[in-house]
Order: C-alpha cells, then structure tokens, then sequence
C-alpha cells in the first residue's frame, strides 16, 4: 500500500497535469476558430478553380496535345504519396489515421508492383512512415516555424512537387490530409494531383453555360494547372491546422476529465489510507492502556 507521502505527491503530480492540459484545451478551442474560418474560406476557391478547369478539361478530352498535368504521362508505375501531417502531437489519432490511409496505400501499390515515393509535410508523418519506408522517403518538408500558414508555404510544396515531375520521378501524385468535418470528426482523406481529378460541384454540373476565353484554353490551362496544384495543397493544409486543432481540443478535454476522475480515486485512496492508519493508532493506544 503507498504511503500517504506517496499518494500526496501522486495527487499534486495529476492536478498539475490537469492545468496543462485543461490551459491545452483552451489554446486550442481559440486556434480552432480562426482555423476553421481559413479551412472554410479555402473551400468555395478550390471548387469553383475545379469547375473552371472541369470546363476547360473538356475541350482536351482524348486529344494528344492535353497538357501533361491533365493527362498524366500515360504510365501508372511510380506514385509520390504527400502525406499531410502536423508537425506536434498531443492530438489524439489526428495524426495516425492520415499516416495509416497513406501507409496501406503505399503497402497496396508495392504489393501491385508499384514504385512508392513519400514526400512528408510535417514531422510526425514522417517519424511514423519512417519506420516501414525508410527507404521510400525522399523529404521532410518541415513548417515549424510557420506561425500561420499562406499560401506561399502550399506554393513551396507545389514547386517541389512539380520540379520532380518534371525530371520524370513519378508518375501519379496523391495528397493525403484530413477534411474537418467537426470537433469530433476528422476525415483522413486522399486526392489525387496528378494528372489533374477534376471534380465538378453537383450543384453545378447542369448550367451548361457556354464560355469564350481570351487567351485559348491551352494558353490558360498552362498557368491554371500549376496554380490548381499549389490551391489544393494550401487548401488542403488548411483543412489539416483545422482538424489538428479539433482533435488537440477533443484530447485534452478527454484528459482533463481522465484527470479529474484520477484525482478523485487517489483522494479516495489517500482518506481510506489515513483513517485506516488513524484506526490503528488508536486501537494501539487503547491495547496500551488496557495492559496497564
């Protein structure tokens, strides 16, 4: 049985893990909303960029002269997986569900004969997929000292991604984040960049408004798709520092109260403790007495 010093400082070692983390809730609750807000923002761009390229994408179908982030490079054989984490943890399974979708597609493409690549935003995906593709990995791109995201960090990652396209490294590229839904529901999401999945909004999707545009549509695509890929990694950063900071709050919320119900068995333990070793002097000094 610990003794009361022990259980003392048990019980002063929890409730000073219970402010932490209780003052962790509320860092994160007030983050939350001005991410929210940004991850909200993000998404009537990117849909109507993906309407307008829909549009565009038309006028390329099956021709040979489709611009190669639309129509790919013909082949399927080397994929580069950008797998969207954060850079702390302390947040619950935000984290590993985004590496685990990128770690069983990565363990499907290999077991189909496929070339895996992983390009890592953020440093706790890569401290968990390094430990199954140490050497499938080719970078770290590290935002730690990003205090708040623009668009230029997304801009970076793009560029990256599309240098090696253009020195012939892969073939398909697929992001890989999780979409905020709510506090409590974070959904690990993958996206293909290349070649361009153009999505049309179902809203959408039966305008049928004819459009002009100056300059052609090869001559717009040129600058759209580039821009398009920087726009879906910013958004889907955005919707990451999101999720991250819903998660942070559902966690420590969750371990505040764990905290709290383990203050209360070890103050239950500690008075049971007390009164029991209370008990046992008093029968020993009554036993004296008797005896005398």
């Amino acid at each position: 049985m610990a003794s009361l010093k022990e259980l003392r400082n048990r019980i002063a070692s929890v409730k000073a893990t219970q402010k932490i983390t209780r003052a962790m809730q509320m860092v994160a609750a007030s983050k939350l909303r001005r991410a929210q807000a940004a991850a909200e923002a993000a998404r009537p761009y990117s849909s109507r960029m993906n309407a307008v390229l829909a549009n565009l994408a038309t006028t390329f179908s099956g021709r040979d002269d489709a611009p190669a982030l639309l129509a790919g490079t013909g082949r399927d054989d080397v994929h580069l997986l950008v797998v969207c984490t954060a850079e702390r943890g302390l947040c619950g399974a935000f984290n590993s569900s985004i590496a685990r979708l990128a770690r069983d597609h990565a363990v499907r493409l290999t077991s189909e004969g496929k070339t895996v690549k992983i390009l890592c935003v953020g440093k706790k995906g890569y401290d968990i997929l390094r430990r199954r593709f140490p050497k499938q990995i080719i970078e770290l791109i590290d935002l730690r000292a990003v205090k708040r995201l623009a668009f230029t960090d997304a801009d970076k990652v793009g560029q990256k991604v599309l240098d090696l396209y253009a020195e012939g490294a892969f073939d398909v590229c697929t992001v890989y984040y999780a979409e905020f839904k709510s506090v409590i529901s974070q959904v690990p999401t993958a996206q293909q960049l290349i070649p361009a999945e153009i999505k049309v909004d179902p809203e959408s999707a039966g305008e049928g408004a004819a459009y002009e545009y100056e300059p052609d549509e090869e001559a717009i695509l040129a600058d759209l798709l580039p821009r398009n890929l920087s726009v879906q990694i910013f958004r889907a950063l955005l919707e990451n520092a999101a999720s991250e900071m819903g998660a942070k709050m559902s966690a420590m919320d969750s371990a505040t109260r764990n905290a709290g119900e383990m203050i209360d068995a070890l103050t239950l333990n500690y008075n049971r403790t007390r009164q029991a070793q209370i008990t046992k002097e008093l029968i020993e000094i009554i036993s004296g007495a008797e005896a005398l």
